[in-house]
């Protein structure tokens, strides 16, 4: 027990690891700033492009969805950091992973706004328009609020899974909260840095799960 505990929780390895875990945390919650709110917005494009009059523009948007849905975000991440240079294109790791995590999010968070703006009864539109709001406005002030209230714990869900994404970027070097974890690690040839970093993991997305239990709860009653 001696042995795991020094090897897994050692507190002075872990209080000298501390500082550059923390300094990973930093591109991590700036990778979460950069993706979250741009997948939302993305999300939002892509569930009224769904539902638009044109065929060619659902079965596109369609097509991109169930696109970025299958393919894993690790592939599309390598794909856009080590492929674009052979097309002349080189990317910084963070524009490489926060291209790829907005991809991905986007046909996430897009299938989620669709399912709330499609539970939204057409009342609401008939009786917004009856007020005089153009359907712009009716969509914004209307029935996108009730959309994303309606679907308020899947959106914080996905938004977990977008947290956790972030340790991905790890795989381009991106000094991250896992990559500067795994370096102490390798400098001390001790796990307990690695510990520390899924601790701090927990204590970042604890409240937040709870909180998508009570919110899944409270609809469910």
């Amino acid at each position: 027990m001696d042995i795991l505990a020094q090897q897994f929780f050692n507190l002075d390895i872990m209080a000298k690891a501390l500082p550059l875990i923390l300094q990973g945390l930093k591109t991590t919650l700036l990778i979460c700033v950069l993706v979250i709110p741009l997948g939302i917005l993305g999300g939002i494009l892509v569930a009224i492009g769904s539902m638009a009059r044109s065929v060619i523009l659902r079965r596109g948007l369609g097509l991109m969805v169930d696109l970025m849905r299958a393919l894993p975000p690790l592939v599309l991440l390598i794909l856009i950091y080590s492929g674009l240079p052979f097309l002349g294109l080189k990317l910084s790791p963070l524009i490489a992973v926060s291209i790829a995590f907005f991809l991905n999010n986007a046909a996430y968070y897009g299938e989620v706004i669709r399912a709330g703006i499609e539970s939204v009864p057409n009342g609401q539109w008939e009786a917004a328009r009856s007020t005089g709001l153009r359907a712009d406005q009716t969509f914004t002030w209307v029935v996108l609020p009730q959309a994303l209230r309606n679907v308020l714990p899947d959106l914080i869900s996905n938004t977990v899974e977008v947290v956790k994404l972030t340790s991905l970027a790890s795989v381009v070097s991106l000094q991250e909260m896992l990559y500067s974890a795994d370096m102490a690690r390798s400098l001390t040839f001790n796990n307990s840095p690695l510990v520390l970093a899924a601790l701090l993991y927990i204590v970042l997305l604890w409240p937040v799960v709870r909180l998508v239990s009570r919110l899944e709860n409270a609809s469910a009653k």
